[in-house]
């Protein structure tokens, strides 16, 4: 990412938390019965290769835990004075970056989920920019608040 000298950063956002927590709760669910069977298979097993089939399973659970969390967190929207750019990873060496400057925005939509968005935990949903080259679309979902992203576009973006 490249500021330019009169460009200034105002604000970063990252994704919530709250998605983040079930990814995690159904990546436990998904290893659960792997642990299980690996439970249930004890007496094939001599005490020094079950805790080394324990310790393999518990890697590969830290390591799908570990690439989850760098490429959720590593997904960042750089609002600056002049433009907003969304960076997107896809994979840990792969990302995509969209950038759209503040003067060609034309629509900005927002989608959170009914009542319960109203409390902090639930405070979270999608965030769409538009601009008026139609090849610059950002689409930043599970953004944190995205109707107070809207709000502080809008209040920076020059009329």
């Amino acid at each position: 990412m490249d500021l330019r000298k009169e460009e200034r950063l105002m604000k970063v956002y990252h994704h919530h938390p709250t998605p983040f927590v079930f990814k995690m709760v159904k990546t436990i669910i998904g290893f659960l019965p792997f642990f299980f069977l690996l439970y249930m298979a004890k007496d094939s097993f001599s005490m020094k290769g079950f805790v080394i089939a324990h310790l393999v399973l518990f890697a590969l659970f830290a390591i799908v835990c570990a690439y989850t969390s760098i490429i959720y967190w590593s997904d960042t929207l750089v609002v600056t004075n002049e433009r907003i750019i969304y960076i997107n990873w896809t994979g840990l060496a792969t990302r995509k970056e969209s950038e759209a400057f503040l003067s060609d925005i034309e629509e900005i939509q927002t989608q959170e989920k009914g009542f319960i968005s109203k409390f902090w935990i639930f405070d979270y949903g999608r965030f769409r920019l538009e601009t008026a080259a139609s090849s610059v679309s950002i689409d930043y979902n599970e953004a944190p608040d995205p109707e107070g992203i809207r709000k502080f576009i809008y209040h920076i973006k020059p009329q």
